[in-house]
């Protein structure tokens, strides 16, 4: 396996070199509360220490039920410290999904926001569960998060884990059923870490805004852990909103981040985006479906200093897979870049043979980046992993290049009648006319093709008819590609707690 021969050994390992060089240096910055890197270090001690007297140790897994907010970092280095598991689930997430997850991994402990309390299962429901803090507020049987940082503690014991070790536990959206719960030891995310220092030329300069949920890996390693092994700045933004966003890089002098291409879109609506002083910006990566054409162009003519990155990975792969090399993305729109330094990618047929360069097939990955399973799931580690290889799922190909390009999840791609549609061509298609807004193509039964395209797309204006929309794939496409059923939408497409989209949802809409 190729990785990176400097290395530090763990997580815990590369914070303290971060603060042995960056002591004094911005770490965090959540509204009004700004932290250096010695006060930051400072809090994850105390923390692990009350962990520790509260009846915590290595291994045991600690959940974070907690929103962008400073409080989770300080968990989640708290948790690292410990040699203990943390185990970060997204606020949107309801009772029924947090108890799953929760006895799954047999969490021990859980820090959430007081304002979620109510969603937190009874304690026979959870046996494990024995430590509750929350945060922002009391509630029944919790412990005060705040009366910890205000408190002396003992010292915990000093955990060293080897690489191999789990440091975290993310489940995965279960848009095909119950979620899974992806072991990411700390040689995954170091791993990912140095990717994106190395790819992004990521330095104790960059100011980083975190938009996306702390909770998913894009926010947890792309932008959290990335920083804080860079010596650079986590900004928190707690709940996205374009205009929010826009202050908020404007005014802390944003450097990177890392988003889904909607919020571009988002931020370009508003009226005076010209306005906010936004020279500062030099890289923006994104990730989770493809960038619109008429998007990249804006971006380049209104921020000229910006370098647009397109990131493709999962949370198997610990975030990135593939990333765009600078520069390169506006010569190549339909690519998500090239493998990453340490990552190895096959393009396989259904019978698991290598196909030639250019040719469709599914991705298999493995690298030091790809985590060695799913905790206490034998079942779904077996079927996924063959060979020291996760199997992706995605169809794509990879040309003479190294250029890597995603067309599909395999389960979704639509064949009709032997022709092969990939539902990202059809909608990256849609959402080139100024009308629509998102789309999503799913497949439904046909008796004599086998399958047919059923396109569901939410637009601007009720004007917009179906009639419209295909004359406009049919500029653009062949025409076994052209949805043969539209439905038009005013509300969005359904997603699940992290944002992905739940084509499953669409599937069993009636088509017309």
């Amino acid at each position: 396996m190729r990785c990176f021969a400097d290395r530090p050994p763990n997580l815990n390992a590369m914070f303290a070199d971060t603060v042995a060089r960056h002591r004094d240096r911005e770490a965090l910055v959540d509204g009004a509360q700004r932290l250096d890197y010695a006060r930051l270090d400072r809090i994850a001690d105390r923390l692990a220490g009350h962990f520790h007297r509260l009846g915590l140790a290595r291994g045991d897994r600690i959940a974070l039920y907690l929103g962008n907010e400073r409080e989770f970092v300080h968990a989640l280095l708290a948790t690292l410290r410990l040699g203990a598991i943390a185990v970060p689930v997204n606020v949107r997430e309801q009772r029924p999904e947090l108890t799953f997850i929760l006895n799954q991994c047999g969490a021990k402990a859980i820090a959430f926001d007081a304002a979620l309390a109510d969603r937190l299962p009874a304690p026979a429901d959870v046996p494990a569960l024995s430590v509750r803090l929350s945060v922002g507020g009391a509630a029944p049987g919790a412990i005060a998060f705040e009366e910890l940082l205000e408190t002396r503690s003992p010292d915990a014991p000093p955990a060293d884990p080897a690489e191999e070790e789990p440091a975290v536990i993310l489940y995965t959206s279960g848009t095909t059923g119950r979620p899974k719960g992806a072991v990411l030891a700390h040689l995954n995310v170091i791993h990912s870490v140095l990717h994106y220092r190395f790819c992004m030329r990521l330095t104790s300069a960059d100011r980083s805004v975190l938009a996306v949920p702390a909770s998913h890996v894009t926010g947890l390693v792309a932008i959290t852990l990335a920083m804080l092994a860079v010596g650079g700045c986590v900004i928190m933004l707690r709940e996205f909103k374009a205009r929010a966003f826009l202050e908020l890089a404007a005014r802390e002098r944003m450097t990177h981040t890392l988003v889904v291409p909607a919020i571009y879109n988002l931020c370009l609506r508003e009226p005076d985006f010209g306005r906010f002083a936004l020279s500062a910006w030099r890289v923006g990566g994104f990730g989770g479906a493809s960038m619109p054409e008429g998007t990249i162009r804006t971006l380049a003519e209104r921020l000229p200093g910006l370098t647009l990155m397109n990131a493709y990975g999962a949370t198997e792969t610990t975030s990135p897979t593939t990333i765009m090399p600078m520069g390169r993305q506006a010569a190549n729109l339909d690519s998500v870049g090239v493998v990453v330094p340490c990552g190895d990618v096959r393009v396989m047929d259904d019978s698991g043979r290598a196909v030639a360069a250019g040719n469709p097939g599914e991705f298999w990955i493995a690298g030091p980046m790809v985590v060695p399973g799913y905790w206490e799931n034998p079942e779904a580690t077996a079927r996924e992993f063959a060979g020291g290889y996760w199997k992706s799922g995605d169809i794509g190909s990879i040309d003479a290049g190294g250029l890597v390009r995603v067309f599909d999840r395999k389960k979704d791609m639509i064949n009709r009648g032997g022709y092969k549609v990939y539902s990202a061509e059809v909608e990256s298609v849609l959402s080139l006319h100024p009308l629509v807004v998102e789309s999503a193509l799913v497949a439904v039964p046909d008796p004599v093709l086998g399958e047919k395209a059923h396109a569901h797309v939410v637009t601007r204006d009720p004007a917009c008819g179906a009639d419209l929309l295909r004359a406009h794939c049919a500029q653009h496409l062949a025409d076994y590609k052209v949805p043969d059923f539209i439905t038009l939408r005013t509300e969005p497409l359904p997603r699940n707690a992290n944002g992905k989209l739940l084509k499953r949802a669409l599937r069993d809409v009636r088509s017309g």
